[in-house]
């Protein structure tokens, strides 16, 4: 009995210190870095910005920082529509979206390797020449003549379209299309996504995510004098 009932006394006593220590344990210190502010982005967007693991969330490392910027004013201002993102920048000021666009605009982390398509070889030779040369039957100019000819884009507004998943393109496209997503008038993506059809979006999007990423994926400068032979006057890029 007196066993048990110092075990008693003892199971009590834990029950009322171990509180008190917790409390008066110091508080873990977080740092107060960038990267530390950002984990809120790469939760979703994987480490370094790389893509999230489900196929949806795009990578953001080393896209062009300008296009990131806009994309995150976009964001907040709700010319872009996703709950979560909206959330995250709503008070944000401009001076901080910038900082977060060029820490993700300096990371480079490798591109994970290409999926294998289930897409028909017809499908994707649709989807080659759609992007290579564009369609001049439909005034379609080519994926390539905007965002580069291999594809990795032109710095500082122009993203890559390699790296990404077929689900997430094809969401992109249908959001231009739909009017979901927008961007600063002239809209030419708009312009481009409304002449394209369901087989086109499918075919666009199957041949791109099955490309590998070149080594020197860094997108080049777009210089001054080279804007205006861009085929469509867009809003979103401007020198």
């Amino acid at each position: 009995m007196n066993f048990i009932f110092r075990l008693k006394t003892r199971l009590l006593h834990l029950l009322l210190v171990l509180p008190v220590m917790a409390l008066a344990q110091p508080a873990q210190k977080v740092p107060d870095t960038l990267e530390q502010r950002l984990k809120a982005c790469t939760a979703c967007h994987g480490a370094e910005g790389r893509a999230g693991s489900d196929g949806y969330y795009p990578r953001i490392a080393g896209k062009p920082a300008g296009y990131l910027y806009k994309q995150l004013l976009n964001f907040r201002d709700g010319k872009r529509s996703y709950p979560a993102m909206a959330y995250m920048v709503a008070h944000m000021s401009d001076a901080y979206l910038k900082e977060i666009a060029g820490y993700f605009a300096n990371q480079h982390p490798p591109y994970s390797a290409p999926l294998p398509s289930e897409a028909s070889a017809s499908v994707l030779e649709q989807g080659r020449l759609l992007v290579l040369q564009g369609d001049k039957s439909r005034n379609m100019p080519a994926c390539a003549s905007c965002h580069g000819k291999s594809m990795t884009g032109l710095a500082p507004y122009i993203p890559g379209l390699l790296g990404l998943p077929r689900d997430y393109l094809i969401a992109q496209l249908g959001a231009w299309q739909t009017g979901s997503r927008k961007a600063h008038a002239p809209d030419c993506m708009q312009q481009v996504a409304s002449k394209l059809k369901p087989q086109d979006i499918a075919a666009v999007s199957s041949w791109l995510a099955m490309q590998k990423v070149p080594d020197d994926s860094i997108a080049p400068v777009l210089k001054a004098d080279e804007y205006a032979q861009l085929p469509l006057n867009c809003g979103s890029v401007a020198p």
